[in-house]
């Protein structure tokens, strides 16, 4: 009798092993995405990222400023010079021109890191801390 209740004891342990085992295994199962959906989630995944790059190409994101004095009367570096560029050096340089009396902005338009309008040293500094 004893060696029965030996014999049960151990088929039992061994059902609750293998019902633990079966029950990790359905767990797992179901936290893992399936292998045929995991390519067409890296597909869509890689058309989002295009698409961002996309938008990005027209993205003013080479932005400098130069500070400086204009005039020698006045101090503080109040005139400036800010470049705002794309990836292609397109964009426009904003300079601002502080005297005594008076303050001068200005706008030219930059293509291809260049201007049409002649740039003052101050602009091709900023143009070209931007494009760095």
């Amino acid at each position: 009798m004893l060696i029965l209740a030996g014999f049960a004891l151990v088929i039992a342990l061994a059902a609750a092993v293998m019902s633990l085992t079966a029950l990790r295994r359905t767990s797992t199962d179901q936290r893992r995405p399936s292998a045929d959906a995991l390519p067409e989630d890296v597909h869509g995944l890689r058309q989002e990222v295009a698409a961002l790059k996309m938008e990005t190409l027209d993205a003013l994101r080479h932005l400098a400023v130069v500070r400086y004095d204009a005039f020698g009367d006045v101090g503080g570096h109040l005139s400036w010079s800010l470049a705002l560029l794309d990836d292609a050096g397109h964009g426009v340089v904003l300079t601002s021109i502080h005297g005594r009396s008076e303050a001068r902005t200005y706008a030219k338009s930059i293509t291809a890191w260049t201007s049409e309008q002649q740039l003052s040293p101050e602009e091709d500094e900023a143009i070209s801390h931007a494009r760095a």
